[in-house]
C-alpha cells in the first residue's frame, strides 16, 4: 500500500491543482450519502415502495443542505472542461476528438448500468415480482441518468457555454420561476427549462474559474454570503421549500426542475467550494490523502451510477430475514430510523465497493488523444498494480 501511494504521489505532475480533484471528491460522496439517508424502501404488503425521511420529518432539511453537492460537481465539471478543451486544442485534436473522449468516459459506465437493470427487471417480471416492486427498484437506479444527460449537454457545449457569464442563466432561472409562481400562466414546458439553464450557473462559473476570473478570496465570500441570503429570503420570505432535494409528495420540488432557491444556494455553495481550495491544497500534499481523492475520481461515475443499486441489493438481501430490519424496510418517521440508518451506511458502502469491483474497468477504458482517462495495468513481479496519474481532463491510470 505504502509503495502504490508512493507511486500515484510520484506520477502526478506538479502543476496539477489537486484541490481541483478533492472537490470533485467530496461532491459525488456528498450525492451519495445524501441518497442513502434520504431515500427509504418500504415493504407494504408484499411490495418495495419508495418514501423519503424529510417528508415524515421536515425539520431533518438541513441535512439536504449538507449533502445536496451538486452545484460544486457541475462547478469542477465546467472549470475542467473548459481547461481540457482548450488544452485539446493547443495540442491539434480537434473538437470531435475530445467530446467524443469526454462522451466515451461518461456513457460507458452507463451502458453496463442499463444492460444489467435490463436483466434484472426482465429476471424480476418472469419470477413473478409484483410490478410495483419491480417499477421502483428500476426508478431508482437509472434516477442518476436525469443528472448525466444534463451534465453530457453542457459539456458537449462547452465552447459555446465557456463564453456565457453565469448571470445570463441565473436571469432565465428568474424568468422562469416568475412566471410559475407568479400566475403568470406559461406553457407546462416551460419550468424544464431551469434544468438546463439552473446547473449552467455553476457550470459557467466554472469555465470562468478556468480562465483565472475567480482567484480572488472576495469572490468566494461575495458567492457565498450572497447565496445565503438569497435563499433565506426565497425560503423564508417567498415560500420555496426548505428542502435542497425532492421530497416525496411536495407540492413543490427545488429540483425538479431546479428552482431559483436551489440555483442561489448552489452559488453559495460553489463560493465555500472556492474558499475552501487553499485548505485542500494544503492537505492534499500529503501522499495518503491524494491517493485516496485520485481513486475516487478515477472512479467517481462509477460510484455516481451503482451507489443507489449498491442501497437496494441490500436492502432486498435484507427481506431474507423474514421480517422488516429497522432503518432498512421500516417507515423513516423518527429518530431511531435515523440512527439506525447511519448504521446501515458502512453495509451500503461495502456493497457499493462490490459494484465498483465488478464495474469499474467500463470507465476505465483506453482513450484517444482528445482528453479523458485511461488505465493500464502493468503486472509488476506477484500482482497487479494500477496508478492514476491526473491529466487535464480527469484521472489516467498507468502503471509505471
Amino acid at each position: 500500500m505504502r509503495e502504490l501511494i508512493r507511486r500515484i504521489d510520484a506520477a502526478t505532475p506538479p502543476g496539477r491543482d489537486r484541490a481541483v480533484d478533492g472537490l470533485r471528491a467530496l461532491a459525488i460522496l456528498g450525492v451519495v450519502l445524501g441518497h442513502w439517508l434520504v431515500t427509504a424502501l418500504v415493504t407494504d404488503s408484499g411490495t418495495i415502495r419508495g418514501a423519503g425521511p424529510l417528508q415524515r420529518m421536515p425539520q431533518l432539511a438541513p441535512v439536504s443542505w449538507v449533502f445536496q453537492t451538486l452545484a460544486v460537481f457541475f462547478l469542477v465539471g465546467g472549470e475542467v472542461a473548459a481547461r481540457g478543451h482548450a488544452a485539446a486544442r493547443a495540442g491539434g485534436a480537434t473538437y470531435g476528438q475530445w467530446v467524443g473522449a469526454r462522451m466515451a468516459r461518461l456513457f460507458r459506465p452507463v451502458a453496463a448500468l442499463l444492460a444489467v437493470w435490463a436483466l434484472v427487471g426482465g429476471g424480476m417480471l418472469a419470477s413473478g415480482v409484483e410490478w410495483g416492486t419491480v417499477r421502483t427498484l428500476c426508478r431508482l437506479a437509472v434516477a442518476p441518468l436525469w443528472f448525466l444527460l444534463v451534465f453530457a449537454a453542457l459539456t458537449a457545449a462547452t465552447p459555446l457555454v465557456a463564453r456565457v457569464h453565469p448571470l445570463w442563466p441565473l436571469a432565465v432561472v428568474l424568468h422562469v420561476d416568475l412566471i410559475r409562481f407568479g400566475g403568470l400562466g406559461g406553457p407546462d414546458w416551460l419550468p424544464w427549462v431551469n434544468e438546463a439553464a439552473g446547473w449552467m450557473v455553476p457550470y459557467c462559473l466554472g469555465a470562468a474559474w478556468a480562465r483565472g476570473a475567480l482567484r480572488s478570496r472576495g469572490t468566494g465570500w461575495a458567492l457565498l454570503c450572497g447565496g445565503v441570503a438569497a435563499t433565506a429570503v426565497l425560503v423564508l420570505g417567498a415560500g420555496y421549500p426548505a428542502a435542497m432535494v425532492g421530497v416525496p409528495g411536495a407540492e413543490v420540488s427545488n429540483l425538479a426542475p431546479p428552482t431559483l432557491a436551489a440555483v442561489c444556494f448552489g452559488l453559495a455553495q460553489c463560493g465555500a467550494a472556492l474558499l475552501l481550495l487553499g485548505p485542500l491544497r494544503r492537505v492534499l500534499r500529503r501522499p495518503a490523502v491524494w491517493a485516496v481523492v485520485a481513486l475516487v475520481n478515477l472512479s467517481a461515475m462509477t460510484v455516481f451510477l451503482w451507489h443507489q443499486t449498491a442501497m437496494m441489493a441490500v436492502t432486498s438481501l435484507g427481506l431474507l430475514a423474514g421480517r422488516p430490519l429497522p432503518g432498512l424496510h421500516t417507515v423513516p418517521d423518527g429518530a431511531g430510523w435515523v440512527i439506525t440508518r447511519i448504521v446501515w451506511l458502512p453495509v451500503f458502502a461495502v456493497a457499493l465497493l462490490a459494484c465498483w469491483a465488478a464495474f469499474h474497468a467500463y470507465e476505465q477504458g483506453g482513450r484517444g488523444r482528445g482528453g479523458g482517462s485511461r488505465v493500464v495495468c502493468g503486472r509488476p513481479p506477484g500482482r497487479m498494480t494500477a496508478v492514476p496519474i491526473p491529466d487535464g481532463d480527469g484521472v489516467r491510470g498507468e502503471a509505471p
